[in-house]
């Protein structure tokens, strides 16, 4: 088939490509590859597809995706980590991202994919979509991949998460008190696992925060509580509990008024 004109998708992905062959290789699926090369008489010669592309773009994709975790949310284990990684880098989330930017449209296809519907594959689509990731890392280097991640798969989808709520971790409210105290000369507040209950494949968890000042002889000036399927995720709401507290007192006090309040 004739290739359509890529602009339009240099557009939708803010990168124009210095070297427009990449593009085409990203968008050129392994059916049409054969195909040109059956229809070749003499001195036949590969014609490139996206198999390769897209093997690059795979691991591009998840080591942007890693490291903005990393430096985003430093108090998360492994686990909360990873569950995060793997839905946005998951077909499911990709898929979304494909079709947004109507990649489909783009594909080079030969006539029994094209015939099958391969422009709405969802597997076509985020193999083009990885593909394209590793051709503009080729065409413009490491940060130019790097923004499209980041303003194609990875914030918007931060972002929608945190506003819907899923139940994936996003807020790392500890660590934003933990920086609030120390602005603040305050001592860290400490948790205290206070009750677990459940069967063991399914338990909740009550977790204690406990802010102390060094004027109230040891006694805690606030305790938020909060229950959660791991501690963690308790211990991040006991968190924001404490940040809402400390956000509605006086901001020319660093010794607020001694208080003890229990939530939940």
């Amino acid at each position: 088939m004739k290739s359509r004109d890529i602009a339009p998708l240099e557009a939708a992905i803010g990168y124009r490509f210095n070297r427009p062959e990449l593009i085409e290789q990203a968008l050129t699926h392994s059916s049409q590859a054969r195909e040109l090369e059956s229809m070749q008489i003499a001195d036949r010669k590969p014609v490139p597809d996206n198999e390769q592309l897209e093997f690059l773009g795979d691991a591009v994709l998840g080591f942007v995706t890693t490291q903005e975790l990393f430096q985003r949310f430093p108090s998360f284990h492994e686990g909360e980590l990873s569950k995060l990684r793997a839905h946005l880098v998951s077909e499911k989330h990709l898929i979304r991202v494909a079709q947004l930017l109507n990649i489909g449209h783009y594909l080079r296809l030969g006539r029994g994919e094209e015939k099958s519907g391969g422009r709405h594959k969802p597997a076509l689509l985020v193999d083009a979509l990885e593909a394209i990731l590793a051709a503009v890392y080729l065409d413009g280097g490491f940060e130019a991949a790097r923004q499209l991640v980041m303003q194609q798969i990875v914030s918007p989808e931060l972002e929608r998460i945190a506003l819907n709520g899923t139940g994936l971790p996003l807020s790392d409210y500890k660590s934003a008190l933990q920086e609030k105290l120390q602005a603040t000369g305050r001592p860290q507040p400490t948790y205290v696992l206070v009750k677990e209950h459940g069967p063991e494949h399914s338990k909740t968890f009550t977790v204690e925060a406990r802010l102390s000042s060094a004027e109230n002889n040891g006694k805690p000036e606030f305790v938020s509580r909060a229950e959660g399927s791991t501690k963690k995720s308790a211990e991040q709401d006991a968190a924001r509990q404490l940040l809402e507290y400390l956000s509605k007192l006086p901001t020319d006090t660093n010794i607020p008024p001694r208080q003890r309040v229990r939530s939940r």
